[in-house]
């Protein structure tokens, strides 16, 4: 009998989820007044075959090391994606407030090379950003639970995506990454008291007060960087 770990699950679901729904947003603002969606759809969709190509060679080639070996290294890309990804969270939250303006989409004509090629990089660019925590996941020894739950966030996303076509571009994602940059801060705590063979209290269960201290730490954080003036660039 197969048995997931439900944590590592979670983290690839939610940061699955979270990536490619911003690839999902982003071929919608590119086919705006377009009468479909296909051309932009289909380079998202090489884009991201492409990469994930590319990873599961790797990944496989990186399983092939000791667990043990590649926890610093697994923690380290957490937390250095933890970081980015909190930048990610902030402009979230500072456009849900009104204090960064809204992505501009694309208007009026668009050629279909120009859609494709959009929707390519889009693509490549976020999945790749995905395949990073995947990939961590996986040399960590979860990497069952990595493609499950990167494979149930997909097909959550299209099946969304099918139903809200049409409301797609309203889709509001803050707290989703507030709780993903949260998840991923929590890992790279955990994962590098393992890689110093710390021995934590109650094993695994440690993971929940970790991730309540990492969510009121990264909120506490965000309000702190909301309060502060944004930066007006100097006119030449």
């Amino acid at each position: 009998m197969v048995a997931f770990y439900g944590p590592a699950l979670l983290v690839a679901f939610l940061i699955t989820l979270l990536e490619m729904t911003e690839v999902v947003v982003l071929v919608f603002a590119l086919s705006a007044g377009e009468r479909s969606i296909a051309h932009g759809a289909w380079g998202a969709v090489s884009g991201t075959a492409l990469v994930a190509a590319v990873a599961l060679g790797f990944g496989a080639l990186l399983l092939a090391f000791p667990r043990d070996d590649l926890l610093w290294a697994s923690a380290a890309l957490l937390a250095g994606f933890g970081a980015f990804l909190f930048r990610s969270t902030l402009k979230t939250y500072r456009r849900a407030r009104g204090l960064l303006p809204a992505p501009p989409g694309a208007a009026g004509e668009v050629h279909r090379a120009v859609q494709f090629a959009g929707g390519f990089s889009v693509g490549a660019v976020e999945s790749t950003e995905t395949v990073i925590v995947l990939i961590a996941l996986a040399a960590a020894g979860y990497g069952l639970d990595a493609l499950v739950g990167a494979v149930a966030a997909g097909a959550v996303l299209v099946i969304a995506t099918a139903l809200v076509h049409e409301r797609i571009r309203r889709f509001k994602v803050p707290l989703l990454k507030l709780a993903a940059t949260s998840l991923l801060f929590t890992f790279a705590v955990f994962w590098f008291g393992e890689a110093a063979n710390y021995a934590w209290p109650e094993g695994d269960l440690v993971l929940l007060p970790l991730f309540v201290l990492a969510l009121i730490l990264v909120r506490a954080a965000l309000s702190v960087a909301l309060r502060r003036p944004l930066a007006v660039p100097a006119a030449p």
